[in-house]
């Protein structure tokens, strides 16, 4: 009786080990690019936006708008850091559902359009740049409060007008329930809005400030 010739294990574990060396390259890899853009980040916070910066200044021409260019850089820095498919977090501003917008060469248009209607809008009503900059995250009503109360942005106003609109609809305007969120129970948009974009522009541009920007020369 002839022996069964037992089959070669070998082509078998030769796989498992290009398998698993393909694997561990690829994770090798994977982690030396989140340590990569880790430190970029670190390196400089504002590397995520900064790589927009062509396509916001385009957009910026087409409204003879480019001295505004930081401010956008600023802008996009608070919404996302550069991050996703809506870095200007624009949907909301053309009447769709956040983060509609998957494409950030359409958020950039968006989001620009959108200043440029706050800072038209703005300057017809006379009120200050911190304003606009606050109407960016809260809507032209903001602007209309403003103006009806003095002319210039506080967080006292802003938080004023968040509330009016809370008030309106405090089913959707509660921060998720969350009473420890900095917002509660001022949770329609961002009261701080103003503030943080300017600490964002003074970091980008050294020495620039929401106010020292010409908004009567624009437009």
């Amino acid at each position: 009786m002839k022996k069964r010739k037992r089959k070669s294990l070998k082509p078998l574990l030769t796989m498992m080990i290009v398998l698993l060396l393909f694997t561990g390259a690829m994770r090798v890899i994977q982690v030396t690019n989140t340590k990569t853009e880790t430190s970029s980040y670190k390196q400089d916070p504002f590397s995520g936006v900064k790589r927009y910066s062509p396509q916001i200044n385009n957009e910026l021409k087409k409204y003879q708008l480019q001295n505004f260019a930081p401010v956008l850089l600023a802008l996009m820095q608070q919404e996302s850091k550069g991050k996703g498919g809506d870095p200007m977090q624009a949907s909301e501003s053309a009447g769709l559902a956040p983060n509609t917008i998957t494409s950030p060469e359409k958020s950039i248009q968006q989001g620009v359009k959108h200043f440029e209607q706050m800072l038209a809008y703005g300057k017809q009503k006379k009120v200050d740049f911190p304003a606009i900059i606050q109407a960016y995250n809260m809507g032209q009503g903001y602007i209309n409060y403003v103006s009806a109360h003095g002319g210039k942005h506080s967080q006292k106003l802003a938080k004023q007008f968040s509330m009016l609109q809370v008030r309106k609809n405090p089913a959707v305007y509660n921060c998720r329930g969350d009473k420890n969120n900095f917002r509660y129970p001022y949770c329609y948009g961002d009261f701080t809005y103003s503030t943080k974009v300017e600490g964002h522009l003074k970091s980008i541009q050294p020495g620039l400030t929401l106010a020292s920007l010409n908004v009567e020369a624009a437009i």
